[in-house]
């Protein structure tokens, strides 16, 4: 995969370590700050759904930067392409169900680094 490309994977598995932190850990704290469209007082209850959620992009995350660590470099295009999919699907359903945002914010950095792995392979 090009250096490019792989900047890319890794820049898309650091957002969506983020996102893992702020669903898991700060949801009560600074989800208020981050998703304002939703009423502060609804942040408590739905903690633990938000972490279920969290979690999910901690295994995108992990999946990301599997793609980086695999030696054999077909195989870290097929990863590489799989979890970007992923992300860019997750990306686009979120911003059609939840906040028109989302597609800027995970899918289209998911579909760039698609684009670039699948373009620039070798």
């Amino acid at each position: 995969m090009h250096l490019i490309a792989k900047i890319m994977v890794g820049i898309v598995a650091v957002e969506h370590i983020y996102i893992l932190w702020l669903e898991m850990f700060a949801w009560t704290t600074r989800g208020p700050k981050t998703f304002r469209s939703l009423k502060p007082e609804l942040f408590p209850p739905t903690k633990a759904l938000a972490a279920n959620q969290g979690l999910y992009n901690g295994f995108l995350s992990a999946g990301l930067i599997w793609s980086l660590l695999i030696g054999d470099p077909v195989w870290s295009v097929y990863v590489a392409e799989f979890f970007l999919g992923c992300v860019a699907v997750a990306g686009i359903y979120g911003a059609i169900t939840a906040q028109r945002s989302i597609f800027y914010i995970q899918a289209l950095p998911a579909l760039i680094g698609l684009a670039l792995v699948f373009f620039l392979k070798g």
